[in-house]
């Protein structure tokens, strides 16, 4: 007997570009990008699933997920914070991407810090791997990392996005510990 899982998929027009969003039953969030990086969305939804077959249907309705998002582009940045999210991934990403939800929004930390996080500090490459590798972008905040020297560095939905995403986050969080290249 296959067991089907049933996801819903929904998109959302930001300041940076058409996100897609999708959740199951449950409003557990299993992927979240841009667009344009549709095909990288559904290879990590293939591999993080874990079930041996999926059904993507339309969302009859805006999705709570839908709406948290759009609360947090309009501001409110801890609309997020409370949205559930599909495990997925082997036990070294999930442990990464758990700790990337613990950065403060409005915050950064960098990969050695990440690494640091979670018990491996030298790990800090398999840290920026299993970065890189996060299928929920914005809601388990990969762009809230950077370089050890401040520097932006890579963004699945591109360092310009970062760097609006971290400035947004700076407007309505004066006076975290961001810190930005000049």
């Amino acid at each position: 007997m296959t067991t089907t899982l049933r996801l819903f998929i929904d998109h959302l027009e930001t300041p940076v570009g058409r996100l897609t969003l999708i959740d199951d039953d449950e409003g557990r969030l299993h992927t979240v990008g841009f667009e344009e990086r549709h095909d990288r969305m559904e290879r990590q939804l293939r591999a993080y699933s874990g079930a041996p077959a999926v059904a993507l249907e339309r969302a009859p309705a805006k999705r709570a997920s839908a709406d948290a998002l759009e609360r947090y582009f309009a501001g409110d940045l801890a609309a997020i914070d409370a949205l559930a999210v599909a495990g997925g991934g082997t036990p070294f990403q999930r442990a990464v991407w758990s700790a990337l939800r613990e950065i403060p929004c409005g915050e950064t930390w960098s990969y050695a810090d990440l690494a640091r996080r979670i018990g491996r500090p030298s790990a800090v490459r398999a840290v920026g791997l299993a970065n890189g590798a996060n299928p929920i972008a914005i809601v388990v905040p990969c762009h809230r990392v950077i370089g050890s020297d401040g520097s932006l560095t890579g963004y699945g939905g591109g360092i310009d996005r970062k760097r609006w995403l971290l400035a947004h986050e700076r407007r309505a969080r004066p006076g975290a510990q961001l810190h930005l290249p000049a």
